[in-house]
């Protein structure tokens, strides 16, 4: 049924992933077309064997070439691990029990020559340092070709949640005026010198001059005051598109340019209808029917299998605690045991030992710690009533720390304006966002999901940098 739908709409061949999924009734006595890489050939006196890959399934396809085939193909011996190739045949069960089909090969067609003697993916077991510095192969490996696969199925995942919610996908701009965060790492943009088209007379003056957009710009660390601008309008909207920081930091968790999905709605005024929210979105991508999860889950624990599996029940929500209670709890436990590097204070920012500690010894699972002190958030949060704290949270989870970070915003004009002064910023850079609270401001909130985390977190990989497809951190940008 699948490839019947497919053939009638596109002039693709199918996909390995498509013969899979069909019935194998459609095929019989037809002839397919694969088309794919070699990952292994074994050859025998009068039958070789191929595993064949186009990166549409984890599994691989068998191919049978007979002593028929053989003999009437020029190319068959230069087939090589690596080499890319179009074979032609009948796809028919499989006899071996790996696998319940293969395609017995009667044509072949040599694409790509690959030399097995210089192929760098050629061994089994490759080092995650070693495939950094091959970032542009690293993808024809299982565990990479996996995760890639995996953040496509969650992407599609949050998207119908979204969708269900009746939001609105929005393009935000890359290119900004305005630190989000208000932190100060951020990448400054500049345009490459060419040569004046213009005449002395006509330059425009020097200030304009020296900025391609006639004032600084910056590569985004947020989307959000963005999409606080659209909501205003739009009511419920989200996006999901890079966002960049000019950190240092070399931890297993960092990445200079990462992806984050943002949701901003109107008329939101309780916290906890942020965190609902979370919740039920990340739950959508727990309970999603993935074939990657068992390749990507081989090599951890089962007390984590475990975890994610308690996490993603729908019949108990995740737990929430105040950041006051919170490092009541740490200090009490760093009174008695001594266990952490920092200490615990109260106004201190939560550690990432700190975070770790909540969610897999206090909790046993994902918590939301809200209401932290003002002083370590942005200006944009909404001021609660004892004028110490806003009303915010980050999502902690087992094994990883903070992978979510929201507030209700701050629509009351004279307490955004003043905390826009008390951070420093300059009034007149956010007076359009100051504008949004003049006309017709309604009560409103959202967060930012580190896409980024959320694959780590459920895939179980132990450094972000191996769930993206070409990382980029301090020091390293390969391609």
């Amino acid at each position: 049924m699948i490839f019947r739908r497919f053939a009638s709409t596109s002039s693709l061949p199918p996909t390995i992933r498509q013969l899979f999924q069909t019935d194998l009734v459609s095929f019989k006595s037809k002839r397919v077309q694969i088309n794919g890489w070699v990952k292994s050939i074994r050859r025998q006196k009068r039958i070789a064997f191929a595993v064949i890959s186009d990166g549409s399934s984890p599994q691989s396809l068998q191919a049978v070439f007979t002593d028929v085939t053989l003999a009437k193909s020029t190319c068959y011996r230069s087939l090589t691990n690596g080499s890319c190739v179009r074979l032609s045949g009948v796809l028919s069960d499989s006899v071996g029990p790996e696998q319940d089909r293969e395609v017995q090969v009667d044509a072949v067609e040599y694409l790509g020559e690959c030399d097995p003697a210089e192929y760098p993916i050629a061994k089994q077991s490759l080092t995650v340092e070693y495939l950094r510095d091959h970032a542009h192969l690293r993808a024809r490996t299982v565990p990479v070709a996996s995760m890639i696969r995996f953040r496509d199925q969650t992407q599609r995942t949050l998207r119908r949640f979204f969708e269900d919610e009746d939001f609105t996908y929005v393009h935000t701009p890359i290119i900004t005026a305005n630190d989000c965060e208000g932190a100060g790492d951020t990448f400054s943009v500049t345009s490459s010198p060419t040569p004046a088209t213009h005449s002395q007379s006509q330059a425009p003056d020097k200030e304009k001059k020296s900025h391609f957009f006639g004032r600084p710009a910056y590569l985004t660390v947020s989307s959000q005051l963005h999409l606080e601008a659209v909501a205003s309008s739009l009511a419920r909207v989200y996006t999901l598109s890079p966002c960049f920081r000019a950190e240092r930091s070399q931890t297993g968790r960092h990445l200079s340019e990462f992806w984050m999905l943002e949701a901003e709605w109107a008329f939101a005024t309780q916290l906890r209808d942020l965190c609902d929210v979370v919740e039920r979105s990340i739950k959508s991508v727990l309970n999603q029917q993935s074939s990657e999860l068992p390749a990507l889950h081989q090599d951890i624990p089962d007390v984590r299998k475990a975890s994610l599996e308690a996490a993603s029940r729908w019949d108990k929500s995740w737990a929430s605690i105040s950041y006051t209670d919170a490092v009541a709890e740490l200090q009490k436990y760093q009174d008695a045991y001594r266990k952490f590097r920092f200490d615990p204070t109260w106004g201190g920012p939560l550690q990432s030992e700190h975070e770790r500690w909540l969610a897999e010894q206090l909790v046993g699972g994902p918590v939301f710690v809200t209401d932290y002190p003002t002083s370590l958030k942005p200006f944009y949060m909404r001021a609660n009533e004892n004028g110490n704290t806003v009303a915010c949270f980050d999502l902690l989870v087992p094994h990883l720390g903070e992978i979510v970070g929201g507030s209700l915003r701050e629509e009351r004009l004279p307490l955004l304006e003043e905390a826009v002064k008390l951070h420093g910023l300059d009034p007149e850079e956010y007076g359009w966002y100051l504008d949004l609270r003049k006309y017709g401001g309604a009560p409103h909130g959202g967060f930012g999901l580190g896409f980024d985390r959320l694959v780590q977190w459920i895939s179980g990989i132990e450094n972000i940098r191996e769930c993206i497809p070409m990382p980029r951190y301090a020091g390293r940008m390969l391609l």
